[in-house]
């Protein structure tokens, strides 16, 4: 695979408790050269970046992040702010809690109330799939599909693994199999461009991941 064709798939990110205005700079201009499909920061930066940025690469941020346990009214409210201040893309944690209890129809309306609050952009939904059993993963895609969301996201990169490819293989599956007609974003852990093309081969639509920009500059591959 081109590796033109996977750095545009790749929301190049930076979601370090310890970044500043200068390594989001650096992370916009790097999204910038390579044409990623998207730099994914902190909520705090979001003003900033999109003015920096000027429409060269999209903005995306995180809304309920990394545990998914806020109120659904804070990420409502989280995600209103974010699009106000130049979000194009939105990715929230469902409350895993209520997942884990098979509330099932809890999860799918905090999702509908944030998309509903997102302008028409772009909502990708974590669900953290290393926290979850095989039934509970093959339930999520239902439930992001239904409340109408865009993308399902396996994992914030914050909790105890990353996406593995037998995560997209079951959402892959899933949406396939039922027409659910949304998309897969793999992240966390994708350190090498052989696991990059894996899951696309696999079905992913994005990459969330700083390591494969990272790869392309050590390597000198552009």
């Amino acid at each position: 695979m081109d590796i033109r064709e996977i750095l545009g798939k790749c929301d190049h990110t930076l979601l370090s408790v310890t970044a500043t205005w200068d390594d989001i700079r650096a992370v916009i201009d790097d999204g910038i050269r390579y044409h990623t499909a998207s730099v994914c920061i902190p909520p705090c930066y979001v003003g900033q970046a999109k003015e920096y940025a000027a429409g060269r690469v999209a903005i995306c941020t995180v809304i309920g992040f990394p545990n998914g346990y806020n109120s659904k009214e804070v990420k409502m409210f989280e995600a209103e702010q974010a699009v106000k201040e130049g979000a194009d893309e939105i990715d929230m944690v469902i409350n895993i809690g209520e997942m884990k209890a098979r509330h099932y129809e809890a999860v799918r309306d905090e999702i509908k109330l944030v998309k509903s609050r997102c302008g028409g952009k772009i909502l990708k939904v974590i669900v953290e799939t290393c926290l979850l059993n095989e039934l509970e993963l093959r339930m999520t895609p239902h439930l992001v599909s239904l409340a109408g969301a865009d993308f399902i996201k396996t994992s914030t990169g914050f909790s105890t693994a990353g996406a593995t490819f037998r995560d997209v293989e079951i959402f892959h599956e899933e949406i396939t199999k039922y027409n659910l007609g949304i998309k897969i974003k793999a992240a966390g852990g994708i350190s090498s461009i052989a696991d990059a093309e894996k899951f696309i081969s696999l079905g992913a639509d994005r990459l969330g991941t700083s390591r494969i920009v990272k790869i392309v500059k050590e390597e000198g591959l552009l």
